[in-house]
Formats: structure tokens, C-alpha cells, sequence
């Protein structure tokens, strides 16, 4: 049996997606969500794009294109990538924010073993996002 002390994994570097258009993901990804540019290179060779974002805790996503990319299906629930959650101190003020940009949350609801509210919204490519809120120590 492996223990916490014993995995040489100390956590998640990037998670990777492909955009069916670049231009709208990359919209939506710095703009609506507000990552961080870390670099953006286009591969002739491949006529594909590769955007490096950032988020605080130092993790980052790697926003890909690729030309006719097939379709992932993601709802009804299938195999693979279930959904991409981030981490917020408070959920009101991303909703508002996403909102502003009509992007459409469902519902908060609570997370029935750990008691933290949730909510989840989509990309411009329908990949499932959650936004899962753990207030600020002494908040």
C-alpha cells in the first residue's frame, strides 16, 4: 500500500485541451476566466497553435488547436477527462463575472461529503468546468 509520503508526484503541472476555434478559446480562457499569458507559439508544421496559461497556484493549461479536431463527447457522461474544476475563495464573484460574459452557471449546490458549494459552466467547446470554492483561511 502506497502512502501520501511515499509518491514521488507533487502535483498537477498542466492540464491540456483543444479548441475547436483558437481564437474563441483564447478569448474565453484569459479574458473571461482572466489566466495569465505565459507563452503562445504557432506550429506551421503542424497549422496548430499552443497557448501557455497560468493560474496562481502556479498549475497551468495548455490550450491547443488543431485542425478538424474530432468532437469529444463529454454529456451524457462518458469515459476519460470528466470535467476541469477550479478553485476559488468565493463563488459569487465568478459567476457575476462569467455572467457579464453570458457565460450561464447551473445552480450552486453543495458537495454532500466535504459540505463546499460548487457550480459548473462550459467552455465555448462545451468541456464541463466547475468552479469549487474554498474560502480563505479565517474566512
Amino acid at each position: 500500500m502506497t502512502h501520501d509520503h511515499d509518491t514521488p508526484l507533487l502535483g498537477v503541472h498542466h492540464v491540456a485541451l483543444i479548441g475547436s476555434d483558437y481564437a474563441r478559446s483564447r478569448a474565453f480562457y484569459t479574458e473571461v476566466l482572466g489566466l495569465r499569458v505565459l507563452d503562445e507559439n504557432y506550429r506551421a508544421a503542424r497549422d496548430s497553435w499552443k497557448l501557455d496559461l497560468a493560474l496562481p497556484d502556479g498549475s497551468q493549461l495548455e490550450l491547443f488547436s488543431f485542425p478538424h479536431a474530432p468532437p469529444r463527447p463529454s454529456r451524457p457522461e462518458a469515459q476519460g477527462l470528466r470535467h476541469l474544476a477550479f478553485r476559488v475563495a468565493a463563488l459569487e464573484p465568478m459567476i457575476a463575472r462569467l455572467a457579464a460574459a453570458d457565460v450561464a452557471c447551473e445552480a450552486i449546490r453543495t458537495d454532500e461529503y466535504t459540505g463546499r458549494r460548487f457550480t459548473f459552466f462550459a467552455d465555448p467547446d462545451g468541456l464541463p468546468l466547475e468552479l469549487y470554492e474554498i474560502p480563505a483561511e479565517g474566512g
